[in-house]
């Protein structure tokens, strides 16, 4: 599966932002997709998944602000991302994988997009 992420950019703080993520064949055999982010220096960190099911699952930090959304029919996953504050500021780039678990421990294997950059400024 290749996916590819875009609606990244410039936006100020307590403004909004809507990525989206296009995945090159049919998105039901992916249980799981989400989305990570990972500023300057610091490590990848899943900011928001949503399963096969519409469950969905936020990082404390973006709970209230995020919201994920999936639509199988058009193999896409969307982050609509709202209140932005300057510290998130990082690439995002969205992740898919054949299991949950998959897709949140570090080192297991999924299908990985370009990022896109967001930067938020104060």
């Amino acid at each position: 599966v290749q996916l590819q992420a875009s609606g990244g950019g410039l936006a100020q703080a307590g403004g909004s932002l809507r990525l989206s993520c296009s995945a090159s064949e049919s998105l039901s055999g992916i249980y799981a997709m989400g989305w990570y982010h990972q500023a300057p220096g610091k490590l990848r960190e899943l900011v928001a998944h949503i399963t096969s099911s519409g469950s969905t699952n936020y990082a404390d930090s973006v709970k209230g602000r995020f919201t994920i959304s999936r639509d199988n029919a058009k193999n896409t996953i969307s982050l609509q991302m709202s209140n932005l504050k300057p510290e998130d500021t990082a690439i995002y780039y969205c992740a898919a994988a054949l299991s949950l678990g998959d897709l949140i421990i570090r080192g297991r294997d999924k299908y990985w997009g370009q990022g896109t950059l967001v930067t938020v400024s104060s």
